[in-house]
């Protein structure tokens, strides 16, 4: 059966939601501040999906595809109507998106699950609007959202099981990974990477490097292998006593800024100090090791290649 999907908020994070589900063969309905908007929005994402698919970053019929699933809805009520997902994509204010999510939830049918796009923004606040908050959650998708692959999924303490899992197996049909988190301010995604920015403005402004070399070292250091391995299985890869070692050197200059995390200390209690123990934040067996850092070496040799392949970004 196909899934008829509503996406509330048709720029450029909604029409990308849109185009998607699109291709993954939903039938998608989308909605703005008005009908102009919308039909404008939706001339948009033909056209981006054209260019995409010229580029090679969509499948060549990707314009036929959108166009046959994609309608621009007069209004928000027609948009949900009959709808088995609805996903709100409006400014991040949160006196919009209330009057927004009233507005669904007063229109959609009541099994329909209503989920919001936002990226800071409290879910179980969001929740209040919502008619049935049961079926209310966070799935946030990453800009840009036709080619970024992670998306967050974010219960607040009522949403009901069936619906996580339900939200989690609509994303997957689109290709995307999903990951389910706790409804807390930043959620994962923000949390970290506005932690990393953080500590980068930092070093900026006490003249330790300039944004140029920081952007550099990041790209090429640690960041080179975060589209691999997660910062928990970097850490075992390298060994969570080495990790420790660091934290205290880095503590005779910054000890509150750099405190050992109290989950670290109690590993190394353990004895679990990562992949050489067999143990650490993730669980390698010892036989699997050589694999895995064959697999880490072709990783990093195949993304140099694609690197060297694409050439520097036109920044300057």
């Amino acid at each position: 059966m196909t899934r008829k999907i509503a996406i509330i908020g048709s720029g450029y994070m909604g029409g990308g939601i849109a185009q998607v589900m699109a291709l993954a063969g939903a039938e998608v309905h989308i909605a703005d501040v008005s009908y102009e908007v919308t039909q404008n929005n939706r001339e948009r994402l033909l056209k981006e999906a054209a260019d995409f698919a010229a580029d090679g970053l969509f499948p060549k019929d990707a314009v036929e595809r959108i166009d046959a699933r994609v309608t621009a809805a007069k209004d928000i009520e027609t948009a949900v109507s009959g709808a088995d997902f609805i996903e709100e994509a409006v400014p991040e204010k949160i006196e919009i998106k209330h009057e927004t999510l009233q507005r669904i939830s007063a229109a959609a049918s009541k099994d329909a699950i209503i989920a919001s796009n936002t990226s800071t923004i409290s879910i179980a606040t969001l929740a209040e609007a919502v008619a049935a908050p049961t079926r209310f959650l966070g799935v946030h998708f990453s800009n840009p959202s036709p080619f970024v692959p992670g998306v967050e999924i974010i219960p607040h303490a009522g949403t009901h099981q069936e619906v996580i899992d339900l939200a989690c197996a609509i994303v997957h049909e689109t290709g995307k990974e999903t990951a389910v988190v706790s409804d807390v301010t930043g959620f994962v995604l923000n949390r970290l990477q506005y932690a990393l920015f953080h500590e980068a403005t930092k070093l900026l402004e006490e003249g330790v490097a300039s944004a140029d070399d920081i952007d550099t070292l990041v790209r090429t250091t640690f960041g080179f292998r975060l589209p691999f391995f997660g910062p928990f299985a970097i850490a075992d890869m390298a060994g969570l006593d080495v990790y420790n070692f660091c934290y205290q050197s880095l503590q005779t200059d910054f000890p509150q800024r750099f405190a050992t995390p109290r989950v670290l200390s109690d590993l190394i209690e353990q004895g679990k100090l990562g992949t050489k123990s067999g143990g650490g934040f993730t669980d390698v067996p010892a036989e699997k090791i050589p694999e895995l850092i064959a697999y880490r070496n072709r990783a990093y040799v195949r993304l140099s290649e694609l690197l060297a392949e694409l050439g520097p970004p036109p920044m300057s």
